[in-house]
């Protein structure tokens, strides 16, 4: 158990760093090139990833205590990653003007089919 404490006091530190990173770079960086975009989606990638982590895994913890889904760290963490990326796929379309709702779905869509697939593979 102090082994997933610690883990999760890691990635706290980590989002809370990222998101101070963030916080700096968008106050000191003007957004008008596209390497400011990209360094923008980069830190924005392991705060938003370590964030959804952390939260997964506690909602996970209190609300599935089943033993039909047991869910870990591991989890949680590719949980996490996988609806940063849906968010910053959702972001990079909408700063590209090339935003449309059935795109969003179809992403979310394949995200869902990506944790399905991976959860069948236990």
């Amino acid at each position: 158990m102090s082994s997933n404490r610690s883990t999760l006091l890691i990635l706290s530190i980590i989002a809370l760093v990222a998101w101070g990173g963030l916080r700096i770079f968008t106050y000191l960086v003007p957004p008008h090139t596209a390497i400011a975009f990209i360094i923008f989606y980069l830190i924005l990638f392991p705060a938003v990833t370590c964030t959804f982590a952390i939260v997964a895994y506690i909602i996970g913890a209190r609300l599935f205590s089943l033993r039909l889904y047991k869910l870990t760290l591991r989890h949680a963490i590719r949980q996490g990653a996988l609806l940063s990326l849906v968010l910053i796929f959702n972001l990079v379309l909408l700063s590209l003007h090339s935003w449309y709702i059935f795109t969003s779905i179809v992403v979310l869509v394949a995200a869902v089919v990506v944790e399905v697939l991976s959860l069948a593979r236990k």
